[in-house]
């Protein structure tokens, strides 16, 4: 079932406030590059892609009240939204795309510009919806009925647009029928995945088991696990992989037990400017 999680309504943004799930489904309004960048340092929104379509809507809002010097507003807006999460490598790369679409039209009026990262913010959320469904299709041929999955952290639709990477793998894999069984650590320590994974995959309809981190390898050792399969939050060039605490302890297990381990991911999260060094080889 996918999930609004951000959306452009009544000239504003709406986000769903992750911080009361699974408690609570509330809806809450961003009005100003301030409430965005409130948003996201509070995790009310997170989830790399999320974040990359935040970014973009604050950078248009900020776009918007801005003054007579409004080059130089964006550029504030963008370092101001950049400093609100270090890790999301969508966040800036949706920062830089606004910065190049504005300076692309710079002859224009600045009315016009304005209309312009609006709708340019409209695109990567669109894009989004499409790219993670795209995921999903693809993702779910590695998938084969009656597979136990495992995830960590939460890639659903919560960290996306609507849909998710990885969950968005499950999920199409789920609406083909195959009768899969998802196993979701638990994530400390924050709890993402009971808080958030386990909440989406029940309201999906998949057979879910929350699982304590520390289950994992006993779980594999007695064959219990077949895929494992989670987002990330920067892909650098070699594919070197940046992720919630606790996903290099399921990968390193995951090879201990031959357990297939995949990240899914769009290429906004790919950061072709760095070559991280393996701990593990």
């Amino acid at each position: 079932m996918s999930i609004p999680t951000i959306e452009w309504k009544d000239n504003r943004v709406r986000i769903i406030d992750q911080t009361l799930l699974p408690h609570r489904l509330k809806f809450i309004y961003c009005d100003s590059a301030r409430d965005i960048y409130g948003a996201i340092k509070t995790m009310k929104i997170r989830g790399a892609p999320a974040l990359g379509v935040a970014a973009a809507y604050g950078m248009y809002l900020g776009a918007r009240d801005s003054g007579k010097i409004f080059f130089k507003d964006l550029e504030k807006t963008a370092r101001y939204i950049a400093s609100s999460r270090p890790t999301a490598r969508n966040l800036f790369w949706a920062i830089e795309r606004m910065k190049r679409t504005a300076h692309a039209h710079k002859k224009e009026p600045i009315e016009t510009i304005r209309r312009i990262l609006l709708k340019e913010a409209e695109l990567i959320l669109s894009e989004d919806k499409d790219i993670c469904r795209k995921i999903g299709r693809f993702g779910s041929s590695l998938i084969k009925k009656g597979d136990h999955v495992l995830t960590h952290c939460n890639a659903g639709g919560l960290a996306t647009a609507d849909y998710g990477t990885a969950l968005g793998v499950l999920f199409s894999a789920g609406a083909q029928g195959k009768k899969i069984k998802a196993y979701v650590d638990e994530t400390r320590p924050v709890l993402q995945g009971s808080r958030l994974t386990a909440w989406e995959l029940m309201r999906a309809g998949i057979d879910t088991t929350l699982i304590t981190d520390s289950m994992a390898a006993s779980l594999m050792e007695k064959g219990g696990i077949d895929k494992v399969i989670v987002g990330a939050d920067r892909i650098a060039r070699n594919g070197d992989t940046a992720n919630k605490i606790g996903t290099y302890n399921l990968a390193v297990i995951s090879r201990c037990h031959k357990v297939p381990f995949y990240v899914a991911a769009p290429l906004s999260t790919i950061d072709m400017r760095i070559k991280m060094e393996r701990a593990y080889r």
